[in-house]
C-alpha cells in the first residue's frame, strides 16, 4: 500500500485549564472532541496520528510523544514534523469542531500546488490560525532552533519560514466562514458550540 502524500496530526497534549477537564475526552453531539477530529481526518483519506500522551490516545491510533515537553503547540508540531513520512502534514488541533472535510480539502489542493511554502495557513480577522493548517517536514528544523532557543510562538517562525497565506476574503471567496476556526477552551465556548450545530 503506497505511502498517504498527506500525514494528519491531532493535536491532543494541551492542558485544557480553562475547560477543567481534558478536552480531547468531552463530549460534543455525543462524539468526544477526540472521535470528531480523527473521524474528519480520516475523510480526507490519509495517515492520522495523534501528537499526545501514548497512556491516553494508544487505543485510538498510532502516537507521536513531544520532544520538547510542556512548551506548548509548537513542541507538537515539531514532534508531528519529526516523525512524519510525508513532506505535506495536516496539523489539526483537537478542539475545532466545526472544521468540515471540503476546508481541508481546498487547503491540501492549494498545498499541492504550491511547492515553495513551508506553511500553508489561514488568517482571518482574528488572526493566524497555525492550528489548522499545512506544514512541511523541513519545517521541523526552524520549530527546533526556535523551540532550543525557548521561543514557542508559533506565527513569528512564518517570516523565516516562507509561507502561503489563506486570507479570509479567499476563505470567504471559496465559501468558508472564519467560524470554521473558532476553538472551544472553556464549558460556555462547549454549550455555545452544540446550540450552533444542534
Amino acid at each position: 500500500m503506497p505511502v498517504p502524500a498527506v500525514t494528519a496530526f491531532i493535536l491532543a497534549g494541551g492542558r485544557s485549564t480553562r475547560m477543567g477537564t481534558d478536552k480531547a475526552f468531552v463530549l460534543l453531539e455525543g462524539r468526544t472532541l477526540l472521535v470528531r477530529a480523527l473521524d474528519l481526518a480520516r475523510s480526507i483519506p490519509c495517515d492520522v496520528r495523534i501528537v499526545g500522551d501514548p497512556a491516553k490516545f494508544a487505543s485510538f491510533t498510532s502516537v507521536v510523544e513531544d520532544r520538547f515537553l510542556g512548551c506548548g503547540p509548537l513542541a507538537g508540531i515539531h514532534a508531528a514534523l519529526r516523525s512524519s513520512d510525508t513532506d505535506l502534514n495536516l496539523i489539526l488541533a483537537v478542539d475545532l469542531p466545526f472544521l468540515t472535510r471540503a476546508l481541508l480539502q481546498y487547503m491540501l489542493g492549494r498545498a499541492k500546488d504550491e511547492d515553495d511554502s513551508l506553511v500553508i495557513v489561514p488568517r482571518t480577522a482574528r488572526g493566524w490560525q497555525p492550528l489548522c493548517a499545512i506544514y512541511r517536514r523541513d519545517f521541523a528544523s526552524i520549530a527546533e532552533k526556535a523551540l532550543r532557543a525557548g521561543q514557542y510562538k508559533i506565527d513569528t517562525l512564518f517570516a523565516e519560514a516562507g509561507i502561503q497565506i489563506l486570507s479570509e476574503l479567499e476563505l470567504k471567496s471559496a465559501g468558508f466562514s472564519p467560524h470554521l476556526f473558532s476553538n472551544l477552551n472553556t464549558p460556555d465556548d462547549l454549550a455555545e458550540a452544540a446550540q450552533k450545530l444542534g
